[in-house]
């Protein structure tokens, strides 16, 4: 089979080099560090399938375009892609759906999106209406960063016309999870649970982000917990959708929060997630590509079969992200880290420092050099028998790896670790 991928950061690669495993893979339009890349269009590239990865051209209907010429299609429409596309629509179709999520409130106009904040109290959550990198979200305690916030949203200022429409929500308390669901239309199978990691600093200080690092499995999350999620969120949402005329044939993503209350939907998203990618993917053991097609072809059969062992992966960034990305700096010991038991290096803001040079083989492999060219530059996975093992490796291949202003956080699955420790003394 051959597949093309659509798309050119962190989770492209990771979907690349899983459907690697059995298929030919192309990818659109990649980037210098994954094999396979290439500058041709989808539309342009004869394949058995396509796996749409980023949610901008899922909005913009690439999936419409590719199925209409006939292609078999891994991703939503664009009407399906809404959910994402509009954090206000997601919003009306939960509530339609009976999908517990946190009490909102959708707005243009800044009066009264500034009443309803003052009707709220402890934790505000500010976000675009619209697309915007996984940076226009703001969640603070400060009623008065909150209303500046909306005010620089519905301005234009901060998001441009993705934030002229704002949703304020109240703020939820509670272990976040990331469960992401196989989708044919009418059934779904659940993906191996994670968790990511969305404030830039250790201990969850600093802005959101679109993914500092993640791990899966999730200790406590288990098939039960699952299982609910599939109940009582993506399968409501489905059945609501198919009322609706839309038949989702893609992955849906629930980005809930486990309250005291219960489970609740922070937001959905209509592709992998990135980080969450990178270390749900490669613990897969059956064939992915079997699977995506079957999904494309609304013809689910099997579900995913995963081994015991985990995976976690640290983000590498570039100097000021999210605010701003430092770029053109030389990226030392990819090749070593990737050397290391258990380690893969998947490339996401990168360029060639030959540029043009797109082919089968990665520049740094030719012994070419990579540049940092955005702001998540690498995600550095670790696998192992254990989430101890996984994240000790993730952090040993993160040492080789250098740059000017390279930033981590150092604090991806500790928690989880600790926790796993103390469960398993005597």
């Amino acid at each position: 089979m051959k597949v093309c991928v659509v798309g050119q950061g962190g989770r492209e690669h990771a979907l690349a080099d899983v459907l690697g495993r059995s298929c030919e893979v192309v990818v659109t339009p990649g980037n210098p560090g994954i094999a396979g890349s290439t500058p041709a269009p989808a539309s342009e590239i004869d394949a058995d399938l396509y796996v749409i990865g980023p949610e901008a051209p899922l909005v913009d209907g690439l999936a419409d375009e590719l199925r209409a010429s006939g292609g078999l299609v891994f991703g939503p429409s664009a009407d399906g892609a809404r959910l994402e596309g509009s954090k206000a629509w997601m919003k009306e179709v939960l509530a339609a759906a009976g999908v517990p999520t946190a009490a909102h409130g959708s707005f243009s106009g800044l009066t009264e999106a500034l009443g309803f904040l003052h009707t709220m109290s402890d934790l505000f959550v500010i976000k675009t209406d619209g697309l915007a990198a996984g940076k226009g979200v703001l969640v603070t305690e400060d009623r008065d960063e909150a209303a500046a916030a909306v005010r620089s949203y519905l301005s234009g200022e901060a998001f441009g016309d993705a934030g002229r429409r704002v949703v304020i929500e109240e703020g939820l308390t509670g272990p976040e999870l990331s469960v992401l669901a196989v989708c044919d239309g009418c059934r779904a199978v659940p993906l191996a649970p994670a968790r990511d990691f969305k404030r830039l600093g250790d201990g969850d200080a600093g802005p959101n982000t679109g993914g500092m690092g993640a791990y899966s499995p999730v200790p406590g999350a288990g098939a039960d917990v699952v299982d609910e999620v599939m109940d009582r969120a993506v399968l409501p949402t489905l059945a609501e959708l198919a009322r609706r005329g839309i038949h989702y044939r893609g992955v849906l993503y629930a980005g809930l929060m486990l309250t005291p209350e219960g489970l609740k939907v922070l937001e959905y998203n209509v592709r992998f997630g990135d980080p969450e990618a990178q270390v749900v993917l490669p613990r897969l053991r059956s064939d992915l590509a079997d699977l995506l097609a079957g999904a494309a072809a609304g013809a689910l059969t099997d579900s995913p079969v995963y081994g015991d062992d985990a995976a976690v992966t640290v983000v590498c960034a570039s100097e000021g992200y999210p605010a701003s990305s430092r770029t053109g700096d030389v990226i030392a010991g990819m090749q070593e880290a990737n050397a290391l038991e258990g380690v893969t290096v998947y490339c996401a803001g990168v360029a060639a420092a030959d540029a043009g040079r797109l082919g089968a083989a990665p520049t740094h492999q030719r012994g070419g050099e990579l540049l940092t060219a955005g702001g998540r530059v690498l995600n550095v996975t670790g696998q192992g028998p254990d989430l101890a093992t996984a994240r000790e490796r993730a952090y040993a291949g993160v040492t080789h790896i250098a740059w000017p202003g390279r930033y981590v956080r150092f604090d991806i699955a500790a928690e989880a670790v600790e926790s796993s420790t103390r469960r398993e003394s005597p």
